[in-house]
């Protein structure tokens, strides 16, 4: 098929071009004046100007602390309505100076899908979630194409609405977009079973830095593997998916099980470590760890019964019973509260809503074991939950189906040989300085280094943290925390980054530098 023809979308690179020699009074305004004479509806078009601008910008940031007047702000925010649009905004920005941040659900931890770092750039936002968020599932294929502006709850309900006997494996948070989720791997409840998200990527559409629009077969095998876990916003703007669905039992069941320290949590944890990784890969037990508290949260596609019974024979130091078992469908599993953060309600309103759960200012940093933290350690990190400013950690275990995919199968490398991995989360009110929070985070992550991975000391793209390194405009700085997402992987990203985006159009303070 290779590149596409999209309401004669393929000459738009070539009817713009001329825009690329316009002489204007500033970056802004000639790009301003390209979107226009590009033919995108003014209304789709918001600048700092409309009197709306500030609740468009602001109603997908999920991590307050960027809702301030010292967040570099975007010059004006695109809401496309079809790949047209997308594309006018490409070529346009290339040619006025202006790059591009692209937001899809607006859960970047670091918020570089809508705000820059660096206070001089020009920039915009194309927000994908305003109106590019369509699911189309074709039964009789057990596939879907999924706008990357959709957030997974919605896809989760189209999906399992079709029928309730297939899903798809992807993340816990209903209102995080398709399309940064999917760009760094996705992990979720099912990876044991079947994998990330990225896994289940049959093909894509995506509008690359020359404006075109190129489908698997038009953007080839090497840059089809980059998008598929190389992080958002680095090789062009992903608009849409097509998705292998998985098949799942009529009834699922889960289970909340709490354990304080003084019931033996610390014992518990410790022993999950050897047991989540190598349980039977229908069966996914993660673990948040927050005050003198540790919850076992599990999703098992089966019954209760064989839950029960999986349970005493492999992790009987839980305690699970049957009474602790909740027997549901799939889609309730991931619109309860155990999965999606104690929102209530109908499915729809679980699943559906893209504000629900939002919002607060928060720290995020991430780390993977690979060896099992030892019992006498455990009472050490329990120990930093009862300091000021404590957040919580949250534990998802990898093995199963993750163990068996190469490291180089798709840019996410953390696959054989990792037992969990670790999401440290620090959260204060809007307004405050998280002085405490920031501090408490920090803290932790720097004595937890002796126990998690390391050289690199790994982390997960999709957990965004610029305090392992920022790009200078030198590949050599993208190493230092490149390699530690991609491992192995990064250099091979490099170097499509520079076949397909030589000139670093897509940039932010963490994309992937193009290998020279």
């Amino acid at each position: 098929m290779g590149m596409l023809r999209v309401g004669g979308c393929l000459a738009l690179a070539f009817s713009l071009s001329f825009f690329f020699s316009c002489s204007v009074a500033s970056p802004a305004d000639g790009f301003l004046r390209c979107l226009l004479s590009a033919k995108i509806p003014s209304e789709l078009v918001y600048t700092q100007s409309s009197t709306n601008f500030t609740d468009v910008l602001a109603s997908t940031i999920r991590n307050t602390k960027f809702l301030t007047n010292a967040t570099a702000r975007p010059l004006c925010i695109v809401t496309p309505a079809d790949a047209s649009h997308v594309q006018a905004a490409v070529v346009c920005g290339r040619g006025h100076g202006v790059r591009l941040r692209v937001r899809s659900g607006g859960h970047d931890y670091e918020g570089l899908s809508y705000r820059s770092v660096r206070p001089s750039e020009v920039f915009a936002v194309v927000d994908l979630g305003a109106n590019l968020r369509a699911v189309r599932v074709n039964r009789l294929e057990s596939t879907a194409w999924v706008d990357s502006g959709a957030t997974i709850g919605e896809l989760y309900y189209a999906i399992a609405k079709n029928d309730s006997r297939i899903a798809f494996p992807a993340g816990e948070c209903a209102t995080i977009g398709v399309g940064g989720h999917f760009s760094g791997g996705a992990i979720g409840m099912m990876m044991r079973k079947h994998g990330l998200s990225a896994d289940k990527v049959l093909d894509a559409k995506l509008v690359n830095a020359d404006g075109h629009l190129l489908d698997r077969a038009g953007m080839g095998e090497d840059l089809f593997w980059a998008i598929r876990g190389g992080g958002g916003g680095n090789f062009g703007i992903v608009l849409s998916w097509k998705v292998q669905l998985v098949q799942v039992p009529p009834t699922v069941a889960v289970f909340n099980i709490a354990k304080t320290v003084a019931e033996g949590a610390v014992d518990i944890l410790a022993r999950w470590q050897h047991v989540a990784p190598v349980l039977p890969s229908e069966l996914t037990i993660r673990v948040i760890v927050q005050g003198q508290q540790a919850m076992f949260q599990a999703l098992y596609l089966g019954p209760c019964d064989s839950l029960v019974a999986t349970m005493g024979d492999q992790f009987p130091e839980l305690g699970m019973t049957s009474a602790d078992c909740q027997p549901m469908t799939w889609l309730e599993s991931a619109a309860t509260p155990f999965i999606s953060f104690g929102r209530n309600g109908t499915l729809e309103e679980a699943l559906l809503s893209r504000t629900a759960g939002q919002s607060s200012a928060g720290k995020i940093k991430s780390d993977y074991v690979q060896r099992a933290i030892p019992k006498a350690a455990w009472e050490e990190i329990f120990s930093w939950f009862t300091m000021d400013g404590a957040g919580f950690i949250l534990l998802e275990p990898h093995g199963g189906f993750m163990g068996s995919v190469p490291a180089a199968a798709t840019p996410y490398p953390h696959r054989h040989g990792v037992l969990y991995v670790i999401q440290y989360i620090a959260f204060w009110q809007q307004g405050g300085d998280g002085t405490a929070a920031t501090a408490w985070i920090g803290g932790l992550y720097d004595f937890m280094g002796q126990h998690v991975s390391k050289n690199p000391r790994r982390a997960y793209v999709n957990f965004r943290d610029l305090d392992i390194g920022q790009n200078d405009g030198t590949p050599e700085s993208g190493e230092v925390w490149g390699e530690r997402y991609f491992v192995g992987n990064y250099r091979r990203l490099a170097a499509v980054k520079a076949a397909v985006d030589p000139t670093d159009y897509f940039s932010n303070e963490q994309s992937i530098p193009p290998l020279r």
